[in-house]
């Protein structure tokens, strides 16, 4: 977008990865909701189609920002008139360090992850995201003990009645095969020979995008398809490995079956993982799905940088920090303005598309002396997604969320096929949730934008047997 504004100015990509996340096959499915790829390339695409862009391929040692100078690790300074960073965030293990904690974020971490799974029989999985919904469901011919601290799946996405829906499709023996995955995957020459050490997360590669497990094979040792359970309203106590397990003289469970006497264990685990609600099993490894945190270290010594509660770079409405000439976007910024009522942050890569474009025109704006509108992908919060190969939409306060008590939700439920969810407050509607193929999401998010007053419906507007859309049309 910089390059488009500012065709004859110098623009420097810098980044530590040796290829570009691109989006691809972008798609404008309704105002707020878009659809798109995220492909890995390298970086000479960029460059051929924008001549005035260097990409430079070094992480970042240290911001001046007083001097505006930027230093790279490999020993170069630069001088910038604007910056934006935009460094996503990198993810929050439960135990740092730990050789059978495995966090999933980028596709070299994928890629260790299905190394990995290749051997195993039993794996843990902590967290209840998207990544940990995604995986729990592709992973084949292994058990899978899935911890999650809430009561219900999928808790950041979507409330208890979804989970219930989707639950019948992770116990599913018969599986659709999923389509062939477009996502290909660059290296640069000669980097294949260095293995890559697994526990180097401090090197962080970018996002995972969209639909990132399509294309791995996970395929545990099992011959068996599908075992998982699900270990609800706990968090990780603990983590001993073999020699520390042996010694505390505990014992661990064997895989539940049908939830009757649990017994003992007899195998020896290479780790145990022991959970708040005092249970101990023993796996493989773990997987450490539980959020990520902002990447902002090698920004904050010696700059004034105003820090949000999640960790976050703040940014006002126009994606400035509180460091004159310096703009975030995406996962390190948290937006430090006044929302609309139906838009919150979320660490999505929809969101990071938007706050980058956006940055992009508040900066020009500024350099050109001009003012600019709040960018209208932060009216309404929209996002769509797949989940167990349903497709999955949210809008606004999907969740209630920070509503208090003061909202009622209308459900319509067809099981196998379809869930809706609408969430109403003073009788206007003010979220949703939409799972399999419903086609209601144009016609809720004008509902949720224009803020109708629809009491007047009472329980007909989920009626399957009115037309809604044409109603509203």
């Amino acid at each position: 977008k910089l390059a488009t504004e500012f065709p004859s100015e110098d623009i420097f990509l810098m980044t530590a990865s040796p290829v570009i996340k691109a989006v691809t096959n972008f798609k404008q499915v309704s105002k707020t909701l878009e659809e798109f790829d995220v492909e890995e390339q390298p970086s000479s695409i960029l460059e051929k189609r924008y001549p005035n862009i260097k990409v430079i391929q070094s992480g970042v040692k240290q911001l001046k920002s007083d001097e505006h100078k930027i230093f790279t690790e490999d020993g170069k300074e630069y001088v910038y008139e604007k910056l934006c960073l935009c460094a996503g965030a990198k993810p929050k293990l439960i135990f740092e360090g730990n050789p059978y904690v495995l966090g999933i974020r980028d596709t070299d971490s994928a890629q260790a992850f299905q190394k990995n799974l290749a051997q195993a029989e039993r794996i843990v999985v902590v967290g209840n995201g998207g990544i940990a919904l995604e995986l729990v469901y592709e992973i084949q011919g292994c058990e899978v003990i899935w911890a999650i601290k809430d009561k219900a799946i999928g808790n950041t996405f979507f409330d208890a009645g979804a989970a219930e829906f989707l639950i019948p499709k992770l116990t599913a023996e018969e599986r659709e095969t999923p389509i062939e995955c477009k996502r290909t995957k660059y290296t640069v020459e000669g980097s294949q020979e260095k293995e890559r050490p697994t526990a180097a997360s401090d090197k962080l590669g970018s996002a995972l995008g969209p639909d990132w497990h399509e294309g791995l094979h996970l395929k545990g040792t099992k011959e068996f398809s599908h075992k998982v359970h699900i270990e609800i309203l706990c968090e990780v106590k603990n983590i001993h490995l073999q020699q520390e397990f042996i010694q505390l003289q505990r014992t661990s469970l064997t895989f539940p079956k049908e939830e009757k006497n649990v017994e003992p264990d007899q195998v020896l685990w290479p780790v145990y993982v022991e959970l708040t609600n005092g249970k101990i099993y023993g796996c493989d490894f773990i997987v450490s799905a539980t959020g990520v945190v902002p990447n902002v270290k090698p920004f904050l010594d010696g700059n004034n940088f105003a820090v949000g509660e999640d960790g976050g770079l703040k940014v006002d409405e126009h994606m400035h920090t509180s460091v004159p000439d310096v703009y975030a976007a995406g996962d390190i910024c948290t937006a430090a303005w006044e929302p609309s009522p139906v838009w919150h942050q979320m660490r999505l890569w929809t969101q990071a598309r938007q706050m980058g474009w956006y940055a992009a025109k508040c900066m020009a704006a500024d350099t050109l002396g001009e003012s600019i509108e709040m960018d209208f992908s932060f009216e309404l919060f929209a996002h769509v997604t797949k989940f167990f190969n349903y497709k999955v939409v949210v809008l606004g306060k999907y969740n209630a969320q920070g509503l208090g008590s003061d909202h009622e939700l209308m459900l319509r439920c067809t099981k196998g096929q379809e869930y809706v969810k609408v969430v109403m407050q003073n009788g206007r509607m003010v979220g949703a949730v939409l799972i399999g193929e419903t086609d209601l999401e144009e016609t809720f998010e004008n509902l949720i934008l224009n803020q109708m007053d629809l009491s007047a419906y009472g329980e007909d507007l989920l009626n399957p047997d009115i037309d809604i859309e044409d109603y509203f049309d």
